[in-house]
């Protein structure tokens, strides 16, 4: 459904693919229907404030060529601003189901279609089991997580470290049973988390959100499957104040969703609210913490340790202090972190780009175009 010259060929931009996954799910589409070509980089986004005007000019001269741009979910955002400087621009087609960072209403003036891969892989495809759509109810995301709060708790990265270089213990590990989790933020994946904490440990489980409130939290955990109160008769989810969720937590994981009021969520009075022995976790998005304020509170040790999925910038730039080594020496509280690794799953990843891929013949077909947004 485009209209092309017949003796144009679409050149077709496959963006920040850092691992080169896509590669075979687009190999079998003829050359004589497209040229495709595969970043494994990123460049900054357009719209972040340290971005620079060359930076701002590299990106779009990047992107200008191509008429179709396949992203993988927000590494690269697209305001207004970005879109209005690609005239060729005729198709952008993202995985998952988020699009914060995408100014849909700009696409839709310039006539851009947006259609999202959403994890169902091609339809040519046999369907799931219900059986297997319920084993992967509790996503990735949910499993790195506490992948992250238990290599913590274990102190198991820095440990790694020094035995490779020579050392042995250097420090005990922090129990996780019958300790607080503060879920910032209690939609399904904040949910999944807590869930993972309440039956696997016995952690008592405190959760706060703007729009949160007892009767909600009750709601998600019979959602989840799990008695509204616990042996003791407490709320098995209990509602507590912002504050509170602070001050009591030993563990602080971050699942909120990212917008204007959310930004910086997490920043130097919520970090000095916490226990100095415990742990901040966040693998939701890198603007609702305060990066300076963290780096801050890590170098004073006012917190035992963070684990960073997420950040400001992806990636990381190479001077940032989240790349040093000094991180749990000299007095320094612990800090983990891991390259936005909450939802890079092979299996997961895999069926973006099929379905990717599969979108993108069907436009090229001229056929309709699957999963459009508009």
């Amino acid at each position: 459904m485009h209209n092309m010259a017949s003796t144009e060929i679409p050149k077709v931009a496959v963006l920040d693919d850092y691992l080169n996954t896509s590669k075979p799910h687009f190999a079998h589409i003829p050359e004589t229907k497209c040229s495709i070509t595969t970043f494994t980089d990123s460049l900054p986004p357009y719209n972040h404030p340290n971005t620079s005007p060359a930076e701002k000019e590299a990106l779009v001269n990047r992107l200008k060529p191509f008429t179709v741009l396949c992203t993988m979910r927000e590494r690269t955002p697209f305001p207004k601003a970005l879109f209005e400087q690609l005239p060729n621009l005729k198709l952008l087609i993202a995985t998952g189901t988020e699009f914060n960072t995408f100014d849909m209403s700009v696409a839709k003036e310039h006539g851009i279609i947006v259609a999202a891969a959403s994890h169902k892989g091609r339809s040519c495809l046999p369907k799931e089991t219900t059986s297997k759509r319920k084993a992967a109810s509790a996503p990735h995301t949910v499993q790195h997580t506490w992948a992250l709060i238990l290599a913590l708790a274990g102190n198991v990265s820095h440990d790694d470290h020094v035995m490779k270089q020579g050392g042995w213990q250097t420090g005990m590990a922090t129990g996780l049973a019958g300790k607080t989790l503060g879920i910032l933020g209690l939609g399904r994946l904040g949910g999944a988390t807590a869930k993972v904490g309440f039956q696997s440990w016995g952690m008592k489980i405190i959760c706060w959100s703007s729009t949160l409130n007892q009767e909600k939290a009750d709601q998600m955990v019979a959602e989840l499957g799990l008695p509204v109160r616990d042996e003791d008769g407490d709320n098995t989810f209990q509602y507590v104040s912002k504050d509170e969720l602070f001050k009591n937590a030993d563990v602080v994981s971050v699942h909120y969703q990212l917008s204007d009021r959310s930004r910086g969520i997490v920043g130097k009075k919520e970090l000095e609210q916490m226990k100095k022995s415990a742990y901040l976790v966040n693998t939701s998005r890198g603007a609702l913490v305060d990066e300076d304020a963290l780096i801050e509170a890590l170098e004073k040790a006012a917190i035992k340790g963070a684990a960073v999925d997420v950040y400001g910038i992806e990636p990381v730039p190479k001077d940032s202090p989240f790349r040093s080594s000094k991180w749990g020496t000299n007095g320094h509280a612990h800090l983990l972190t891991t390259p936005h690794m909450g939802y890079v799953e092979e299996e997961i990843m895999n069926k973006w780009y099929a379905e990717q891929a599969e979108i993108l013949e069907r436009w090229l077909d001229s056929k309709e175009v699957m999963s459009r947004l508009f």
